[in-house]
Order: structure tokens, then C-alpha cells, then sequence
């Protein structure tokens, strides 16, 4: 017995002790991936970032109030200024895709390296799966709270077999091939930030049209107080120390530029590099644009009440407001947008994690022969990411 769990003692050590050995990856075989143009792979990590525009502005006025516009403007600088140089740097460093992780390693050695990858492939893992998850369900709720579906489908009033069903058709979108992927991707996203485009210019000009919104927001805003120690602040200072201290509940959507990169080897060759920081650099300054507009006419036109449970703004605002300044017609198509592009997000999440997994595990000798080197041993393709790509 003793003699035996020796050897499963010194087999365990013998696994964490030895070195990391580089084998053919997916980066070795870039020719037989299908590439794209860097705006094209932009959408497909893209439905993340933007269809946050589904719910963050409720989330951003639940956290705070009428300083939201003051918090989003916050962390879209901290976006555009601390985020967008970094994986400008990570994009730099890990031309096939290896990402921040490949970065974070190479400042360890041996079992320390790995272990530590092996942990943050955890919480990457983890950080998909909730992705694909929580948007499905936001999906939900606006299918479930769109007028006519309220009014005559009441059959689907059930939010998790409406959440599993959506997340079903994804998965049979990537069983059918990453190629039919981007291209819903492509369409979902340009049609979604039209919308929101019309509902955003729609909601200035309703704001232009009636001054004394703004009025009564600015008198709102700048009656807030706070205590700093034993002193109480009040007016711009106050309204400053409480939207740093607001803005970290409003920091969603950010591993969109993590998956950016980990799809750098689907951007088409010459200046993959300098793609790919377009890629960045375009995806933080329309969602950013879309960020500040969302929260600025949402907190000025929707009542608070609206956000409460069972409000009609309650995890819908932008969908709110189309319903109510646009008509139903206009209403529907935007909830029916919303409705696809929270559901295709769960792309942009399987498409990080099917590129960044099979980069680490089969180096760490956790991975089946197949994923090793599949030409030789088994043929095995995988048909959920690219239809010509080994793993």
C-alpha cells in the first residue's frame, strides 16, 4: 500500500517538475486557419463589448444614479488610457494569439510558470462560461419583457428553458463552422450600433428640445454630498469622489480586449500586428462613444422609478426609450436586435476559449494524443472554430 502511493506521489511530481515542452500549435499551422479583415474579426469579439449596451446603462444608474454619466466618463478614459495601451503591448508580444497568459508565464520558470497559467486558464475558463451565460439571459429578459411578447406569447414567460434554448442554437452555430460565425457576427453588429445610433440621436434631440431635463439633472448632480473623514464635500469635488468610487461596478465588457487578441491568427497577414491594434483601437472608441451617449440620455430621460424591479427600464433602458420616443414598430426591431446580439455574444466568449486552451494544455501534458499532434496520430479536426485548422 505505502509502495503505491509512493509512486503516485513521485508519478504527480514527475508530471509538475518537468519542463515545458514546445509541440506544433495552432500558430505552426496559421496558413490553414481562415483569415479575415480586421474590422470583420472586430465584430466577432465585438458582440461582447458592444451588446453590453443592453443593459449597462440600467446597471450604471442603479450603481450611480445621476452621476453615471460622470462614473462611464471615467472608465472609458480609464479604457482608452490604461486598457487599450496595454493589449496594444500584449498584441505586440503574442502575434499568434498567445495572449496576456503566454506574457504572464514567461516571468515564472518551470512548475511556478505552470501553476500559474493553470490557475488563470481557471478564471478565463470561468470568465467565458459566465459570458456566454449572463448574456443569453439578458437576451431572455428582453425577449420576455418586449410588449407584444408580454401581450400574447405569454408561453414564454420561463427564463431558464428561453436562456438554455438560445444557448443550444449557439452551440449549433459553431458546430456548423466558424466561417457562417463571423459572418452573423459581421451583420449583428453593424445593424445593432445603427440602432442604437437613432435611439442615441433621438434621445439628444428629445433632451435639446426640453432644457429643462438637463437643468434639473445638473441641479441633481450638483447637490451631491459626501464625507471625506470628519468634512463634508459638496459640488464638483463631491461629485468626482463619488463617481471614482461608483465607476468599478460599471467596468463590463473589458474581455473583449483579451479576445481580441486571442483571435489575432484570424486577421489576415501582412501587419497582423498593426491590425490588430485598428482592431483595439476602433472597438474602444465606438464603444466608448456608444458608453457616455447611453448613460448621459438614460439618466436624463427615464425616470428613476423605471429602474426599480419591475420598472420598464429595469435592464432594458436604450430598448426603454426606443419603445417610448420611437414607436413599437422601431421598438420591436431594436428589441429584436438587442435579442440577437446578446445571444451571439456567447461567440466572442467560445471563440477566446477555444484559442486559448489548446495553447497551453497540450504543453503541460493534460491534453489527449489527438490535441497533441492530431495529423499524425488520429486526424482529428475540430469543426467548432476553423474547418481547416488543427489543433
Amino acid at each position: 500500500m505505502e509502495t503505491v502511493k509512493i509512486s503516485e506521489d513521485k508519478r504527480f511530481r514527475n508530471w509538475l517538475m518537468q519542463g515545458v515542452k514546445e509541440i506544433e500549435g495552432p500558430h505552426e499551422k496559421e496558413g490553414q486557419h481562415h483569415t479575415h479583415s480586421w474590422w470583420k474579426v472586430m465584430c466577432l469579439t465585438g458582440v461582447d463589448y458592444f451588446s453590453t449596451l443592453g443593459y449597462q446603462p440600467g446597471i450604471a444608474f442603479l450603481a450611480a444614479g445621476a452621476l453615471s454619466p460622470i462614473a462611464t466618463l471615467i472608465l472609458v478614459l480609464l479604457t482608452i488610457f490604461g486598457a487599450l495601451p496595454i493589449y496594444n503591448r500584449v498584441a505586440a508580444e503574442s502575434p499568434h494569439g498567445q495572449g496576456s497568459i503566454s506574457m504572464l508565464e514567461s516571468l515564472l520558470s518551470r512548475w511556478r510558470s505552470k501553476l500559474f497559467v493553470l490557475a488563470l486558464l481557471g478564471f478565463v475558463a470561468t470568465d467565458f462560461v459566465i459570458t456566454i451565460t449572463l448574456s443569453a439571459a439578458d437576451a431572455s429578459e428582453h425577449i420576455i419583457h418586449n410588449p407584444f411578447v408580454e401581450e400574447h406569447l405569454h408561453f414564454l414567460d420561463h427564463p431558464i428553458p428561453v436562456t438554455l434554448f438560445l444557448i443550444f442554437i449557439l452551440a449549433a452555430v459553431f458546430l456548423k463552422g466558424f466561417k457562417e460565425a463571423i459572418g452573423i457576427a459581421v451583420f449583428l453588429v453593424v445593424s445593432y450600433l445603427l440602432l442604437n445610433l437613432i435611439v442615441i440621436g433621438t434621445g439628444i434631440y428629445e433632451i435639446a428640445m426640453h432644457p429643462t431635463l438637463l437643468a434639473d439633472w445638473k441641479s441633481n448632480l450638483f447637490s451631491t454630498k459626501t464625507l471625506v473623514g470628519n468634512f463634508e464635500i459638496k459640488g464638483l469635488l463631491a461629485v468626482i469622489a463619488l463617481s471614482l468610487i461608483t465607476f468599478p461596478k460599471l467596468a463590463l465588457g473589458l474581455s473583449g480586449f483579451e479576445t481580441g487578441v486571442a483571435v489575432m491568427p484570424l486577421v489576415k497577414n501582412p501587419r497582423r500586428i498593426e491590425n490588430t491594434r485598428k482592431l483595439l483601437t476602433a472597438a474602444a472608441l465606438i464603444m466608448s462613444f456608444f458608453l457616455i451617449c447611453s448613460s448621459f440620455i438614460t439618466t436624463i430621460l427615464i425616470p428613476a422609478a423605471e429602474y426599480d424591479e419591475g420598472g420598464k427600464a429595469r435592464g432594458r433602458a436604450l430598448a426603454y426609450l426606443a419603445h417610448q420616443h420611437l414607436g413599437e414598430l422601431f421598438g420591436t426591431a431594436y428589441d429584436i436586435s438587442t435579442i440577437l446580439i446578446l445571444w451571439f455574444a456567447g461567440a466572442s466568449a467560445m471563440a477566446g476559449l477555444l484559442n486559448i486552451v489548446p495553447r497551453y494544455l497540450p504543453r503541460y501534458g493534460m491534453a489527449p494524443n489527438w490535441a497533441r499532434d492530431p495529423p499524425a496520430r488520429a486526424g482529428f479536426r475540430i469543426n467548432l472554430f476553423c474547418r481547416d485548422a488543427y489543433f
